[in-house]
């Protein structure tokens, strides 16, 4: 079963994110913050996917996080993006299902 880490400081995209990954077999961990991802990863749970919330992209746990996994970035066309490089990048206004869509072609190995 591949696992998705969903991290973002709101909960209402989390929740949302996951529960529709879970609909379709996906393990998915809701974090708050970057480091809370990087612990999951040092004591053993790899995701195979990232979802990382503009708002968490500058903390410190980011760029380690995206050198090791792939990262889609869900942002805000006013922000600069982080210098990391998302493998994909999907831009707010954005629906759960465009987010979901573009994890499942991640986990196939396609880049959306």
């Amino acid at each position: 079963m591949p696992t998705v880490f969903v991290i973002a400081k709101d909960w209402n995209l989390r929740g949302a994110v996951r529960a529709e990954l879970l609909e379709r077999g996906v393990e998915a961990l809701g974090m708050e913050t970057t480091d809370d991802a990087a612990k999951a990863s040092t004591a053993g749970t790899l995701p195979n996917v990232i979802v990382l919330d503009s708002a968490c992209a500058n903390m410190p746990a980011a760029v380690h996080l995206a050198r090791r996994f792939p990262v889609l970035l869900v942002a805000s066309r006013t922000e600069t993006l982080p210098q990391f490089g998302a493998v994909s990048v999907l831009w707010r206004p954005v629906a759960i299902h465009e987010i979901v869509e573009c994890i499942s072609q991640l986990l196939k190995g396609r880049a959306a």
